[in-house]
This record gives C-alpha cells, sequence and structure tokens, in this order.
C-alpha cells in the first residue's frame, strides 16, 4: 500500500488535536503503521495550527510537502484557501464553510475574501460543509471536530464501527453521546 497523507487545519482552539487523535486511533487500529506529527502554529492564540497524519505498510515521516495531501481536513475555509498548495491532483479538500476572522479583518486593516468555496471548487474537488450547525444540532459547537471526522470518514474505506469505537476509546464519557450524534451528523452530510 502507498502511504496516504492527511492534513488537518484550523485556528487554535478548534480541537484539531483531538480530530487527529481520533484520526490516528483509527488507523493504528487498522493495522497501519502511522505517523502524526504535533499540532503548529500559534495554537495558543487562535491562530493556524496544521497537524500532519499519514499511514500506510510502512511510514518514515509524518511531513507532508506541497501536493502530497491526499486529504485536506479545513476546520475553517480561509485555512483551507492557506493550505490548498498541499493537496494533491485528484486529492480532496473537506472543508468547514465556518469564518474565524483573523486579527487584520477585526481591526479593519483587511477584508475577509469572499466567494472562497467557489474559488477552491475552480481547483479541487471539494466538499463543503456548515459543520458548526451540525455541532450545534448535536448539541455543542465544540463538536465541529467529531462532526469533520465524520465528514472523513464517508471518504475513507474504513468501517463505521472501527471510527465510533475510537470515539469511544478516546472521547469523556460524558460527552459520548453528543460526540456520536455529531459523528453521525457530518459522516451523513451531503
Amino acid at each position: 500500500m502507498n502511504t496516504t497523507s492527511i492534513m488537518i487545519v484550523g485556528v487554535g482552539g478548534q480541537g484539531t488535536l483531538l480530530a487527529s487523535k481520533l484520526l490516528g486511533n483509527v488507523l493504528i487500529a487498522r493495522g497501519y503503521d502511522v505517523k502524526l506529527s504535533e499540532v503548529h502554529g500559534m495554537s495558543q492564540r487562535g491562530g493556524s495550527v496544521v497537524t500532519y497524519v499519514r499511514y500506510g505498510d510502512k511510514v518514515y515521516s509524518p511531513i507532508v510537502d506541497q501536493g502530497e495531501a491526499d486529504y485536506i481536513l479545513s476546520f475553517e475555509i480561509l485555512e483551507s484557501a492557506r493550505w490548498i498548495s498541499y493537496l494533491k491532483k485528484g486529492g480532496k479538500l473537506l472543508t468547514n464553510t465556518q469564518k474565524t476572522w483573523p486579527m487584520p479583518v477585526i481591526t479593519g486593516a483587511a477584508a475577509y475574501p469572499e466567494g472562497i468555496v467557489e474559488k477552491l471548487s475552480a481547483m479541487a474537488d471539494v466538499v463543503a460543509v456548515d459543520a458548526l450547525a451540525l455541532a450545534e444540532q448535536a448539541g455543542s459547537a465544540k463538536a465541529v471536530n467529531v462532526v469533520l471526522i465524520g465528514v472523513l470518514s464517508k471518504q475513507m474505506d474504513i468501517p463505521e464501527e472501527a471510527w465510533l469505537k475510537a470515539i469511544e476509546e478516546t472521547v469523556p464519557p460524558k460527552f459520548l453521546e453528543l460526540n456520536k450524534k455529531a459523528f453521525q451528523l457530518g459522516r451523513n452530510a451531503r
């Protein structure tokens, strides 16, 4: 098997770390050699963050270079635009349509770009989902990460039960049902 490369991108505080942990747990349980990078970026200050997840029969490095990502799982639409050059030809961009205003927009020094999904769709295969609305439907805006894992799970050849087992093993019991619902809403989106 070739190595599959996934980038998880977002803004600090959105739960990218839990998403990468869930993904890593699913892949390890399936018997893959998995390499995960640490979160890179200003995660403590709401800045851009990225985690690399690579898996296959034998993986030597967690790093994904430009043009190598099979999937980019984006927690915020502007982050999708920032990292799109890392997607390989034929790869898939799975993105939340949520907008988190960066500091230049907040201060009025810049405007938030319009039409990002349309522009990205002209460049790649894009699955855009309002993960925030689905997370709120599940019971908490904080479940965006698990909604997006549900979206990703639909793209991968891994049984649904394996994902649910990883959620059970990773999420605290008091949040388990909420996260299972969030996962299902993401999996059934589109």
